[in-house]
């Protein structure tokens, strides 16, 4: 992949399936890695959705977190050359950072367990530390 070239939506989406899979299951970068035969290194870049994953290794690894290799597209938009809407594209690549993060792969399994209306609440919270974010960001 040329240097100033994003990685494709659905490389990133495998990715990110890949490690929220991982992390559930408790296992390690290399354990997985080890499972079909890579580096932990190169795991890295496929959860990260800068290299892609062939379709052996995607099968082995489906094999090693116990899901079907249809698992890690669950989710993906049918317009695979990309999104239409630029805002749903936006929209997509801030998720895919989220789950890539240690601590969006927590709150993903952790959200679901509150209760709605506390849920509305840490939503509201979210978006006011984020404003404020912004203005600490502007102001530095």
């Amino acid at each position: 992949m040329a240097a100033d070239q994003e990685p494709h939506l659905v490389d990133i989406h495998v990715g990110a399936r890949m490690r929220m899979r991982r992390k559930a299951m408790g296992l390690s970068q290399t354990q997985l890695a080890e499972s079909v035969g890579i580096t932990f290194q190169q795991l890295q870049k496929y959860e990260r959705g800068a290299n892609r994953v062939s379709a052996s290794k995607l099968y082995g690894m489906a094999v090693t977190l116990q899901t079907s290799v249809a698992w890690f597209f669950d989710g993906l938009s049918p317009d695979l050359g990309g999104l239409a809407d630029p805002t749903d594209e936006r929209r997509t690549r801030a998720l895919q950072r989220f789950m890539l993060s240690s601590e969006g792969i927590e709150l993903a399994i952790l959200f679901p367990q509150v209760p709605e209306k506390q849920r509305r609440q840490v939503l509201a919270l979210a978006r006011t530390l984020s404003d404020i974010g912004g203005e600490d960001d502007e102001e530095g």
